[in-house]
């Protein structure tokens, strides 16, 4: 009995497959330019710090309200940045993982 690769997985099978494989490639490249060129905002302290984000995780903006910057209170203003840009992030951790179900390093 001869073994070789003419059974159910040579010749036009596996161009098949390759195409099918490069279709996915370029699909989730689409996917994540798409990803990082999105805007994901956030807006904390009732609109004190708003920051605005891209999805490949670029900071594009940040906007602080007179009211909020008190030299006597700056830590009150650097948790307001931190939980903004933190709820960033995560926004683009769930449309990541909602954009690419099941992809390893997506998430």
């Amino acid at each position: 009995m001869a073994y070789g690769f003419g059974g159910g997985f040579g010749g036009g099978n596996m161009q098949a497959l390759m195409r099918q494989a490069q279709k996915m490639q370029e699909d989730i490249a689409r996917k994540k330019e798409e990803l990082d060129n999105t805007e994901f905002k956030s807006s904390v302290g009732g609109g004190m710090v708003e920051i605005t984000m891209l999805g490949n995780k670029t900071l594009k903006s940040i906007k602080i309200k007179h009211e909020v910057v008190d030299p006597d209170d700056v830590e009150m203003l650097e948790d307001l940045v931190a939980s903004a840009v933190n709820d960033c992030i995560s926004q683009i951790a769930r449309a990541e993982k909602d954009a690419m179900p099941g992809m390893p390093g997506m998430m």
